[in-house]
């Protein structure tokens, strides 16, 4: 079968820089990661193909070799004409690709990798309440998290069991010769150390609970149940393996005016009849503060104006909603005798007779319309 072109694999152009390379592979190295996709064959070869064209092109030299001769130029080396590494040969010469800088919204392991494979901590998860001002901007928060870290005092010395490479390999004759199977380590789970040490009170992994203060950024335009991840903010793992993740449950507290619809706000406007008639000059309620709007004469029930760029950021920054003003004409449930007299002489009025033309749009042709 012929051998893919490296390029291709890490889905990159020719002409890449050498931290756009980095960024593909990590990519890619996430999406196929054999801790992602379990016992999953097809996932694992992946994962080493993206390996292979991230060993040539991330060295000057090989590269250059690569791009003149194809893959017949290339001899031994890594995944090259000679063959290629195993999983922990991988993890060993690339595993700070997993770490990186920058907001751990973008770190999916938030550690490397070893020669063993590291055991992971447990993930924490919180409820993060949010108001309609703060899901419409964005906010950075301080919260409080308990989480399990590694004790002070407590050491750890090479797994006796399995020699510290955290897996324990079996040689079984068949007919086809020796075939050799590797399983976790039970006394380790594959990390590869043991306790040696601990103070009093630490119970035997090492852990113990510890209040810490994590600053978050939550962008704009979040939603009610939307769950954010914070890569190696959650518990420690037993003798330094690589952290669990913090996952924040958004959860919505309903405005006491607005109400959200997607990306846009919604507010409910209630006038009295003489201003729907006269026309009036009034203030709304917007996420930014109160606005001066305009209500023409012979503003109908039912009318939707609309505040264009007042409403809420997409998340995935397809601009911004708007916020949609729903008149309503108020009806008094009760007159007194001079309303009622007054009302009376302009019941019969033929200016007050209904008489809704072409132009005068209905409930459900108002809604076609908005949509």
């Amino acid at each position: 079968m012929a051998k893919r072109d490296y390029y291709e694999i890490l889905g990159v152009s020719k002409g890449a820089s050498d931290d756009e390379m980095k960024k593909a592979y990590r990519k890619m190295a996430i999406k196929y990661h054999p801790d992602k996709n379990p016992d999953n064959p097809e996932a694992e070869e992946k994962f080493k193909e993206a390996a292979e064209a991230y060993e040539v092109l991330s060295n000057a030299e090989k590269r250059a070799q690569y791009d003149r001769f194809g893959h017949d130029g290339m001899r031994g080396g890594f995944g090259g004409a000679g063959g290629g590494m195993n999983m922990e040969d991988i993890f060993s010469q690339f595993g700070d690709i997993f770490g990186g800088g920058g907001s751990p919204f973008e770190s999916f392991f938030g550690g490397g990798g070893g020669g063993r494979r590291q055991r992971k901590g447990s993930a924490l998860r919180i409820k993060l309440k949010l108001n309609l001002e703060e899901i419409a901007n964005g906010v950075e928060k301080k919260i409080k998290v308990n989480r399990l870290v590694n004790a002070e005092g407590v050491t750890f010395k090479t797994c006796p069991t399995c020699g510290g490479s955290g897996q324990m390999k079996k040689v079984v004759n068949t007919m086809l010769g020796q075939m050799v199977s590797a399983t976790t380590c039970s006394s380790c789970s594959g990390s590869g150390q043991v306790i040696d040490k601990r103070p009093p009170g630490v119970d035997s992994t090492g852990l113990e609970m510890q209040e810490e203060v994590i600053p978050i950024k939550i962008p704009a335009g979040v939603g009610d149940g939307m769950q954010l991840s914070m890569s190696g903010k959650g518990n420690m793992a037993p003798g330094g393996g690589v952290p669990g993740d913090l996952l924040i449950v958004i959860e919505e507290v309903e405005h006491e005016l607005l109400k959200r619809d997607g990306t846009n706000v919604v507010f409910d406007l209630f006038v009295n009849f003489a201003d729907a008639a006269l026309g009036q000059s009034m203030e709304v309620p917007t996420i930014d503060g109160k606005v001066r709007i305009k209500l023409e004469p012979g503003t109908q029930s039912g009318k939707i104006l609309r505040l264009r760029g007042k409403g809420i950021k997409d998340i995935n920054g397809y601009g911004k909603g708007d916020q949609l003003i729903h008149v309503n004409v108020w009806t008094p449930k009760k007159l007194s005798k001079e309303e009622t007299e007054i009302l009376e002489k302009l019941r019969d009025s033929e200016n007050f007779e209904p008489k809704p033309g072409k132009g005068e749009k209905g409930f459900f042709d108002r809604i076609k319309e908005f949509f």
